[in-house]
C-alpha cells in the first residue's frame, strides 16, 4: 500500500539542524517498494549542493503492522517507525522515534495536500509535544527524480 512515489510535505522535528537550515529546505521525494512484501526499500531523492543525491535506506518490519525499524550504524541509531495515518491514496504520516526524540513527518502522493490532511498532520504534531515552532513545510517543486552512479548514498544522511 506504501510503495510507490512520496513527496515530502511537512516536518516536526527538535532537530537543530532542521532550524538552522530552515531558510533553504531542499523538495524531498521518496519512491517506497516493498522487495519481500515485508519491509519497506526507501530511496530518497534531494539535493545537497545543487546536485541531485539519492539516499537508500531499508526499513525492517517489527513487531507490529504499521511498524518498521530503521537501523544505523551500532544499537544507539536505530529508529522506530510507524505509521500514524494513511490514506495510501493520498497521504502518511510517519513517526520517526530515536531515544527519546520523536519526529513526524508528512508525505503526500502529490507535493500539495489538502487542508485537512495538514489539519490531521498538525493535530498529531502537537499531540507529540512539538509545537508550530518546530514545523516545517518544504519546497512544492524542483524535486530530483534521479541520481547519477556517483550521488547514491546508503544509509542516514
Amino acid at each position: 500500500q506504501l510503495s510507490g512515489k512520496w513527496f515530502l510535505v511537512g516536518m516536526a522535528s527538535r532537530c537543530s539542524y532542521l532550524a538552522e537550515h530552515s531558510h533553504h529546505l531542499e523538495p524531498t521525494m521518496v519512491t517506497v517498494t516493498v522487495p519481500d512484501g515485508q519491509s519497506l526499500a526507501i530511496s530518497t531523492f534531494r539535493k545537497l549542493d545543487r546536485m541531485c543525491w539519492e539516499i537508500r535506506q531499508h526499513y525492517l518490519p517489527a513487531q507490529a503492522p504499521g511498524r518498521f525499524l530503521l537501523k544505523g550504524e551500532g544499537d544507539c541509531s536505530k529508529v522506530d517507525v510507524v505509521v500514524g495515518e494513511a490514506d495510501p491514496s493520498s497521504f502518511v504520516i510517519l513517526y520517526y522515534q530515536k531515544g527519546r526524540s520523536i519526529s513526524v513527518k508528512l508525505y503526500g502522493r502529490s507535493s500539495l495536500v489538502s487542508d485537512a490532511v495538514v489539519d490531521k498532520f498538525e493535530q498529531r504534531v502537537k499531540a507529540v509535544g512539538l509545537s508550530e515552532d518546530v514545523t516545517y513545510y518544504f519546497p512544492t517543486y524542483g524535486f530530483c527524480d534521479s541520481a547519477d552512479e556517483f550521488h547514491i548514498l546508503d544509509g542516514e544522511l
